[in-house]
């Protein structure tokens, strides 16, 4: 079992930046592959960034590559999503799920079902 709470979201001004966090914890944490999505009112829920057991394979949404990092610290069984230059259309509630193994899939890591626990949720909102 592996239980995941996220913090960090708030408001920021567009091209501002923020850092989330997911604790997890379960001996599974640092074994399972991590994602973070995202759902905004009335959208369907989106993979924004997955990474491996190990840090070594990850994947980006083409609508953050280059403005978001997704990394994970095993020893103290978080993982991280440092958001930058970010705009209105990022406001969302962000989640971080665990996948039952080690290796996102690279033709399904955005898929939701792919995830096995999540996280409660954190706002994110980018407001003047």
């Amino acid at each position: 079992q592996v239980q995941l709470v996220e913090s960090g979201g708030g408001l920021v001004q567009p091209g501002g930046s923020l850092t989330l966090s997911c604790a997890g914890s379960g001996r599974a944490f640092s074994t399972n592959a991590m994602a973070w999505f995202r759902q905004a009112p009335g959208k369907e829920r989106e993979g924004v960034a997955a990474i491996s057991w190990n840090g070594g394979r990850i994947y980006y949404a083409e609508s953050v590559k280059g403005r978001f990092t997704i990394s994970r610290d095993n020893a103290k069984n978080t993982v991280y999503l440092q958001m930058s230059s970010l705009k209105p259309e990022d406001t969302a509630v962000y989640y971080c799920a665990s996948s039952p193994g080690p290796w996102p899939d690279t033709s399904k890591w955005y898929d939701h079902s792919e995830y096995n626990y999540w996280g409660q949720g954190t706002q994110v909102t980018v407001s003047s």
